[in-house]
């Protein structure tokens, strides 16, 4: 496969439209056609869905992965050869969480990397993969252990988190006026179910039949207030402010609940999230020295 058609396909799938691809590249839209036609017939498949905008299939994103491990490489040797190129971008999705907490460790190093230029993704743990499939990011922070095809999978750590709230919402619940069904709750966002995996494994009515076990979890909680912060300095200051219980990491809560701000909820109770880092396997100095400083952040923060 020519690599200038692989470059046409990435640049489909990065400008969202054949046009588009067709400017950035020089070439005419029919040219761009054809490169992809020429693509698709020796992959004996079809590699773009003609939509709008324009997305790989999933074989077209295995190329799609390709060609960025190609451009990649290709950046590599451009600077080792002393090249134009001031430093390698590096794209990375990282749960909201982590960012917010251990993940800040990294900066300085990568401060200290003039060869690296860090683009950071903020995605939930449990969907970068999906990043990864795609070869939007290079490598991500996510809870799945197994590989993703072309990827190799390395342990980091368990981030631990407990149940809080401020005084105020956890009074609700210890005089009976609501349980943790109707008690208002503080989320990131509609992918996040990190309260309903800590209900389940600790509290016992959850699954009893009462709140409707199988239910989705909208439907569950439908009749409760419920607020959506997605940012994690945001999400905790909306906790502390009292607009409902959610989880927090145990390190960034314990300061707050000294302080008497939030009050742990089910004290002894945790909810353990393994985190794995998972990386293209391709030979990249630069990537190399990102991963190291990604595990010596985690050793430190990390249980």
């Amino acid at each position: 496969m020519a690599y200038r058609h692989l470059d046409t396909l990435l640049a489909i799938v990065d400008l969202g439209s054949f046009d588009a691809a067709a400017s950035a590249l020089g070439i005419s839209p029919s040219a761009v056609s054809q490169r992809i036609k020429t693509l698709e017939s020796e992959a004996g498949r079809v590699l773009i869905r003609r939509s709008t905008p324009p997305t790989a299939t999933p074989a077209g994103e295995i190329l799609v992965q390709t060609a960025r491990r190609m451009q990649l490489l290709q950046r590599e040797a451009s600077l080792h050869l002393g090249g134009n190129l001031s430093a390698v971008p590096l794209t990375v999705a990282v749960n909201a969480d982590s960012l917010g907490t251990w993940f800040q460790r990294i900066l300085p190093d990568v401060g200290a990397l003039t060869t690296i230029d860090l683009y950071i993704r903020v995605e939930d743990e449990k969907h970068s993969l999906r990043l990864l499939r795609r070869g939007d990011c290079m490598a991500a922070v996510t809870t799945e252990g197994s590989p993703v095809a072309g990827c190799q999978s390395e342990y980091l750590g368990i981030q631990r988190y407990v149940a809080v709230a401020a005084p105020k919402v956890a009074a609700l619940l210890d005089s009976g006026e609501h349980t943790f069904a109707t008690l208002p709750a503080a989320r990131f966002g509609s992918k996040d179910h990190m309260e309903e995996s800590f209900l389940e494994e600790h509290w016992e009515e959850f699954d009893s039949g009462v709140h409707g076990p199988g239910r989705s979890p909208e439907r569950r909680y439908e009749n409760r207030r419920e607020s959506r912060v997605p940012s994690f300095e945001a999400l905790t200051a909306a906790m502390v402010a009292g607009t409902g219980w959610g989880m927090v990491p145990e390190r960034q809560a314990a300061p707050l609940i000294e302080r008497g701000l939030l009050v742990w909820l089910m004290e002894g109770k945790y909810l353990d999230v393994p985190l794995y880092w998972q990386r293209w396997k391709v030979e990249s100095q630069q990537l190399e020295q990102l991963s190291d400083s990604i595990h010596a952040a985690a050793a430190v923060e990390l249980l």
